[in-house]
């Protein structure tokens, strides 16, 4: 177990931060003031958690309030909050914590629910591509989408799609494909494909889709429910290309499916005779797989096709072979909550991801009102020329003129001066795009998106009441986790000295109660354990006895043979500690009888018998003095009028 997040979650228990507009203050640490709605917050917070009925009560719930605080106090007094792994540590937290309010998370949501529905649905489309590259000018993009628009308007007039495919698709398989696609579901296309197939109706043709590649225009031939995925192993014999009609291939493939049926193991055929060798060697097992993802449709189709789990196909002919495929498990489409991680994931590595990156940057634009000096950027801008292509743009050698603000949010500034040492930097990162005009609209875009980005995330604790108390609470979580193991739990481990002179004052607090050096047996088969109290009875060895019961390397008897205190796991609860024989007793599933030997008196245990108890009570007491120290070390005062007003409230 790691203890840390645990002491951190016990720690948060006592912390939190102001809720109310109206408060007064509670008490005071060296002047240091600590809120009512503080603790109110807290109190509240934690009252269904605390187990302990003492802590509930408010005088006491405060003392202990007043304790968490004057051991924070303590840990900034000892900068344990400028220490770098503290300050790494919160920082790493707050960049986990700051996620969900970096990003636009009802289109998120909008986006996830959009993949599952289509998840649940397999599209079989055709297209056909005019290829146009994104940064293309607009007069080739424009060329590209009238040739589409042409060509969709042939297609509405009754011509044939597949003939027009190969003959005036820029997507070079279509060649031989006619523009066919096959079956494919959520994320198999580029999403504005995707989404153009989805919208489609069966038997329609879309208008023109612009994806990253040009324009497309999709025929939509099928739907269907979502097969989901299958793991299955083959059998496979290639096809020869010297044998026009393959019948060797064929023969051998019958053969092999006549053996299965006549009782031989699939696994040991693979082994024999696959021509799959890379399959041959895990049984002829494939990576579990979905529509559209192998090259094959005739083998999709006939794994697909098989009912039950450990049932096989016939042969079936593939343009790689012939192949007896056998199921091994079928994979439904899961449900939406179970999904939802993983399709969250990979959205934000998707295309898709950018809607929620566009609508989250206008909501901030939207929110902060960004106000920029058009004036002085088109000056900045006019300064980017053709030479940035060869990265060989250069700051002016007098840049006062760009010395005002270019880019305001709020109260933060963005001057000329940055701007322009922004161009300087991007120029050795940013995608050359083309043509120069566009390239200057992108420099520009991402300067306000990653500004105001970068606004938004230092302003979190500001703006949200919630992500501030959180951060609050962690803050001084951590400190007290590193105070505390500084303080207390090092040194109740370390302080030998310490921890033997705790014990000798307190040894009478650990001791051993009654014990019995005793033999326990036991066994499922009463016969056993009869036959053993008769040995007992005799003053047989132990060796004796399991030589005479565990025979054939079949253990019948059990023998446990040590000290026991009374109700110890390992006796029968109605046994009483007794010298001799015992009657048989019968607890759940097993018998015992028991030999007691001697029995000894209730001893103290030696420090070392004792010593993760010593060391917990130890360190209880040390945490107790070390607060009456840190409660004459810090000065504190209540006002106990206050909190009276606090206890009627609460109370009520």
């Amino acid at each position: 177990m790691n203890i840390k997040p645990f002491l951190l979650a016990t720690f948060l228990t006592f912390s939190g931060i102001s809720l109310a507009q109206n408060k007064e203050v509670l008490f005071t640490v060296d002047g240091k003031p600590y809120y009512t709605d503080e603790f109110i917050r807290v109190y509240n917070k934690n009252l269904d958690l605390v187990k302990d009925e003492s802590q509930k009560d408010l005088n006491n719930y405060l003392d202990l309030f007043i304790s968490y605080k004057l051991k924070v106090n303590k840990a900034q007094k000892l900068a344990l909050d400028k220490e770098s792994k503290y300050i790494n540590e919160l920082k790493s937290y707050r960049t986990q914590l700051s996620k969900d309010y970096l990003t636009d998370t009802e289109v998120t949501e909008q986006l996830v629910q959009e993949a599952y529905n289509r998840m649940l649905k397999e599209i079989k489309a055709s297209h056909i591509l005019f290829l146009v590259d994104e940064n293309a000018s607009p007069k080739d993009t424009l060329k590209a989408y009238q040739k589409a628009i042409s060509t969709r308007e042939r297609i509405l007039k009754g011509e044939d799609f597949g003939k027009l495919a190969q003959e005036l698709s820029e997507d070079p398989s279509a060649k031989d494909n006619k523009g066919d696609l096959g079956y494919f579901s959520v994320f198999r296309m580029v999403y504005p494909f995707e989404s153009g197939a989805y919208n489609t109706k069966k038997g329609e043709v879309s208008k023109p889709v612009r994806s990253r590649f040009g324009y497309h225009i999709i025929k939509v031939d099928d739907i269907r429910e979502n097969r989901g995925e299958v793991t299955v192993a083959h059998i496979m014999v290639t096809k020869s290309e010297a044998d026009a009609k393959n019948k060797e291939a064929l023969e051998k493939i019958n053969t092999i499916y006549q053996k299965l049926q006549q009782g031989e193991k699939f696994e040991e055929l693979v082994m024999q005779f696959s021509e799959d060798k890379t399959s041959a060697e895990k049984g002829g097992k494939l990576a579990r797989f979905s529509s559209g993802q192998l090259n094959s449709v005739a083998f999709e189709n006939a794994a697909f096709g098989i009912k039950n789990a450990g049932e096989y196909t016939q042969p079936v002919e593939t343009e790689f072979g012939y192949h007896i495929i056998k199921l091994i498990e079928k994979h439904p489409v899961k449900t939406y909550e179970q999904l939802k991680t993983d399709l969250e994931n990979r959205i934000k590595r998707d295309e898709r991801s950018k809607r929620i990156s566009d609508s989250f940057n206008h909501k901030l634009e939207s929110k902060y009102k960004p106000v920029v000096d058009e004036k002085l950027l088109k000056k900045a801008l006019d300064l980017i020329t053709e030479d940035y292509y060869k990265d060989d743009f250069k700051l002016p050698e007098n840049t006062t003129a760009f010395n005002k603000p270019i880019y305001t949010i709020q109260s933060k500034v963005y001057t000329g001066v940055d701007f322009l040492n922004y161009i300087q930097t991007q120029q050795y990162r940013v995608n050359k795009i083309e043509p120069l005009e566009r390239l200057k609209q992108t420099i520009v875009e991402n300067f306000k998106t990653s500004n105001i980005n970068e606004y938004h995330d230092g302003n979190l604790e500001n703006e949200f009441a919630e992500f501030r108390y959180i951060m609050e609470e962690y803050k001084e979580g951590l400190l007290l986790f590193d105070l505390m193991e500084k303080e207390i739990w090092q040194r109740a481990h370390t302080d030998t000295v310490g921890l033997e002179a705790f014990y000798q004052k307190n040894k009478n607090n650990y001791k051993w109660n009654e014990r019995l050096s005793a033999v326990v047996a036991s066994s499922v088969n009463r016969e056993y354990v009869e036959k053993t109290k008769k040995y007992f009875e005799k003053n047989k060895s132990i060796e004796y006895i399991k030589k005479q019961l565990n025979k054939n390397a079949v253990v019948n008897i059990m023998m446990d043979e040590g000290l026991f205190e009374q109700n110890s796991n390992g006796l029968p609860k109605e046994y009483k500690l007794a010298k001799g024989v015992s009657e048989i007793y019968k607890q759940g599933d097993y018998y015992y009888v028991i030999l007691g030997k001697e029995i000894t008196p209730s001893t103290v245990k030696t420090l070392d018998e004792a010593k993760g108890r010593v060391i917990s009570d130890y360190q209880q007491y040390l945490e107790e003095t070390w607060i009456d120290e840190l409660k004459k070390e810090f000065s504190y005062q209540v006002d106990n009028n206050v909190f009276d007003k606090v206890k009627n409230q609460l109370q009520k």
